[in-house]
């Protein structure tokens, strides 16, 4: 019986790439799986962390966080929180349609005039981390493109507007 050198050749090294490929693919694994449970560790330890609980809190001198109220007395009138994209706009005609000081509602803008596309007409609402206890109401439209979580509050002067930037927080639905 004659044995093909070369045949045999390749069968064993096609037997060690077999081999190397398992052991590669079982510490890969082996190191995936130490990847997931360390990520998930530090995923629980951050849940873990006291968080500062800013749900009562609201802009005092444009820096500092002051209590609105006490969280053991609740406000009844609040129906529900959301979050939201809070922006801001004037009346100025690149930033409203061709009547920029009547809002959607066909009131006139005034402070305390909110825009929003997923609340009615005449759903008041509060910003507490930025206005404690001040209540907007949302008589006003934004863009079609604009998502419904993101809240337009009117400002009288341009320069306001444009300085109040963009902020996340949340909005306390109290009703019409």
């Amino acid at each position: 019986m004659e044995i093909n050198l070369k045949r045999f050749i390749k069968a064993k090294n096609a037997r060690k790439i077999t081999i190397l490929a398992s052991s590669i693919a079982i510490v890969f694994s082996f190191f995936g799986v130490l990847i997931v449970k360390y990520h998930l560790q530090n995923v629980n330890a951050e849940l873990e962390k006291p968080v500062l609980n800013t749900e009562k809190l609201a802009m005092f001198q444009e820096n500092s966080l002051v209590p609105v109220s006490s969280p053991k007395n609740p406000d009844p009138r609040v129906k529900s929180k959301i979050s939201a994209l809070i922006t801001a706009y004037s009346s100025t005609p690149w930033q409203t349609d061709e009547d920029p000081f009547i809002t959607a509602a066909g009131t006139p803008v005034r402070d305390g005039v909110i825009a929003n596309n997923l609340l009615p007409f005449g759903t008041k609402v509060r910003i507490p981390e930025l206005y404690g206890d001040k209540i907007f109401v949302v008589e006003d439209r934004m863009s079609k493109k604009k998502w419904n979580y993101h809240f337009d509050i009117w400002f009288s002067e341009t320069q306001a507007a444009k300085n109040f930037g963009a902020k996340e927080t949340y909005i306390e639905i109290l009703g019409s």
